[in-house]
């Protein structure tokens, strides 16, 4: 063998060698794959193509408290399908009845569907849309239909469900039933009552297997290994949708009327503190009012204005400085404290007037120099006595976004030598309408103050057994109950008293007790541009009181009105006369020959001073005038009155001896 040859021979079997080992290397590993790292690449392919996907729990519903519903969870589904699956001759003979159906499920014609489907079936789409958003029963229907009967793999039927929330009345009270829904974080954005109570409304979620197909799109795959979810729980509102519909369209109204940017109303059941009604509304750059993103009722603390004097009244009795008959002079209606300036609306002012008559007609200055007058000195009493009525707490609500008071105290760095003498008369201080609220509820409550209550129970379905939610009390008495008795009479005379602020909003027919209130915005610059609030809180009927509510209205147009007797008055009547129609009281009348205690009392009072006084002046104040008048004519004197009902200020002192001065002047009120 030559050595070229020999050199060739060697080259060759070099060559070999190494396609041998190649051969080796490549049994090897594939024996790897096979064998040792199988299950990996396995589980990878299969991770490629197939997912554990959520299957979302049907939400609970929300109702009213008579099971109407308020916001209620409806499945939607999206239909598919995916034409490769299926045979070529099934496709063929049944494609146009096919397309009939859902002629006459969908609309358009059949030929349409028809076109539709073949283009895709030749295009081979694997999710091919058919239709989005259809009912339960249509869903029912659709599966029915010819091809699509044969299921997800002969007939190429693909369904995905979804959940869509509804609420049957509308917008009405849609800002506090709410909303829950997850952001990019997975977090809970949670608005009203379906935020405050969505751990019992979302119920948990369930999962499923779902392939992988064309174009990033994902079909279910059936599985025993499927996890069912479980709906969420119902919740039983405290929401009366025919209140709810009065409080709505009687606010509405009156924005409309006074063209006002925005404003709430919240009717409460005074013994439970069920919220029975809460609309808001604000007006949007359309000029149309809706519920709005805030809920105003809740969220927006504002300063509280007259509304406020209610407050600072109920501290003066409690704390004994003054009684209801306590005389304060208003002088000419103008207080000035370091150069600013506490008026009243009558620039003439009231004289002198009684605590009570103070309050009915909301005298600035009365109330802010009974105020002064006894805490002055010691502002921080006052304070205290407003902390001690939980004015400066808040409410602590189960829905979120409630505004924090501000109630300023003498400690605090930004007290200033008007602080106090502004709180007397509502600013400087900011409320919540339903803190408000809920301050005039207690008194109607005779004293006992509770937490607003929004859902009275919890049920996991329609027909199981409710979980009540207790009612709650935030204090039992934040006042006493001769202080409620004087306050719940002043509020009554607000109403029917013919000098009392709310006199306009007087029926014969039904009581009401209540207070109005104008507050200023904005300080300072033009009359013309200035911004009001208006409002009025109160309750009824004023026997028994069932229901309290509050109506707050803000920047009403100057020149229609600002008043809140004009602008907010008039829904709460409206609101009040329209629950008391449809819920009627008639008084049944058992004795005939039952005796009036005031009456009683007070022809006790007029004998026994008709059998003490004979030659000295007795006090009359809070008699009846056809009492006081008959008793100091039998003395000799001669008298004359101003006004009419009980006897508020007379011009003879009372035990001075009976002289030769035989003109007395009584003022009634």
């Amino acid at each position: 063998m030559s050595v070229t040859e020999k050199n060739i021979l060697n080259r060759l079997y070099f060559v070999a060698g190494g396609m041998f080992l190649f051969a080796i290397a490549v049994v090897v590993q594939l024996v790897n794959v096979q064998f040792v790292e199988g299950d990996k690449y396995k589980a990878m392919a299969e991770e490629s193509t197939l997912r554990n996907a959520t299957i979302e729990p049907s939400r609970g519903n929300v109702y009213a408290d008579d099971g109407s519903l308020l916001a209620t969870s409806v499945a939607k589904y999206d239909i598919f399908f995916d034409t490769k699956t299926v045979n070529a001759k099934v496709f063929t003979d049944n494609v146009k009845a096919l397309s009939d159906s859902l002629s006459k499920l969908l609309g358009k014609s059949s030929s349409y569907h028809e076109n539709r489907i073949t283009k895709a079936r030749t295009n081979k789409a694997q999710f091919f849309p058919i239709t989005k958003n259809v009912s339960y029963s249509e869903y029912i229907r659709i599966k029915k239909f010819p091809i699509f009967k044969l299921g997800a793999y002969k007939g190429g039927f693909i369904s995905q469900s979804k959940t869509v929330r509804e609420y049957p009345i509308g917008e009405i009270a849609k800002r506090t039933i709410g909303s829950e829904k997850k952001n990019k974080d997975g977090n809970y954005v949670k608005v009203g009552l379906e935020g405050a109570f969505g751990k019992h409304l979302r119920g948990k979620e369930g999962s499923r297997v779902e392939q992988k197909i064309a174009k990033g799109q994902w079909k279910p795959v059936s599985n025993e290994n499927d996890l069912e979810p479980q709906d969420g729980f119902d919740i039983i509102s405290t929401i009366n949708v025919n209140i709810q519909d009065i409080a709505h369209h009687a606010l509405l109204e009156q924005l409309e009327k006074y063209k006002a940017d925005h404003g709430c109303v919240v009717v409460m059941e005074v013994a439970t503190g069920e919220i029975k009604a809460i609309s808001n509304l604000g007006r949007n750059s359309r000029g149309v009012y809706s519920e709005r993103i805030k809920n105003y009722a809740i969220g927006e603390q504002h300063e509280p204005g007259s509304t406020f004097k209610l407050m600072s009244i109920v501290a003066a009795l409690e704390d004994k400085v003054i009684d209801s008959d306590y005389l304060v002079n208003t002088g000419d209606g103008r207080l000035t404290f370091y150069g600013k300036s506490v008026v009243d609306s009558n620039r003439r002012g009231y004289g002198t007037i009684t605590a009570s008559k103070a309050f009915e007609v909301s005298s600035n200055v009365g109330i802010v120099k009974i105020i002064d007058d006894f805490y002055g000195k010691n502002p921080k009493k006052f304070v205290d006595r407003l902390y001690s009525m939980n004015l400066n707490n808040t409410l602590d609500l189960p829905i979120t976004g409630e505004g924090i008071p501000i109630v300023p105290h003498p400690n605090d760095k930004n007290w200033s030598g008007i602080s106090l003498q502004w709180m007397a008369y509502g600013y400087g201080v900011e409320l919540t309408p339903l803190q408000i609220l809920a301050f005039y509820n207690a008194i109607a409550n005779n004293g006992e103050l509770v937490r607003p209550q929004f859902v009275k129970a919890v049920r996991e379905n329609w027909y199981a057994e409710a979980q009540k939610i207790e009612k709650e009390i935030i204090n039992p008495s934040i006042c006493s109950k001769e202080t409620v008795a004087k306050v719940k009479k002043m509020m009554q005379n607000v109403v029917e008293k013919k000098h009392g602020t709310g006199n306009g909003l007087y029926s014969p027919n039904f009581s009401m007790a209540g207070k109005t209130g104008t507050c200023q915005k904005n300080y300072g610059g033009k009359r013309s541009e200035l911004k009001y609030i208006s409002s009025f809180a109160g309750f009824f009927p004023v026997e028994e009181p069932k229901y309290s509510c509050i109506v707050v209205i803000h920047e009403p147009v100057q020149e229609i009105g600002y008043y809140g007797a004009d602008v907010s008055g008039p829904v709460f009547k409206k609101i009040a006369h329209k629950i008391y129609r449809d819920t009627p009281i008639f008084d049944q009348v058992e004795d005939i020959d039952v005796v009036d205690t005031a009456v009683e009392r007070n022809y006790e009072d007029y004998h026994q001073k008709a059998l003490k006084y004979k030659t000295i002046i007795p006090n009359v104040v809070g008699m009846p005038a056809m009492d006081a008048i008959p008793l100091l004519e039998n003395l000799g004197l001669r008298v004359e009155i101003k006004g009419s009902g009980k006897v508020t200020k007379q011009s003879l002192e009372a035990g001075l001896k009976i002289g030769t001065e035989k003109r007395i002047v009584l003022e009634l009120s």
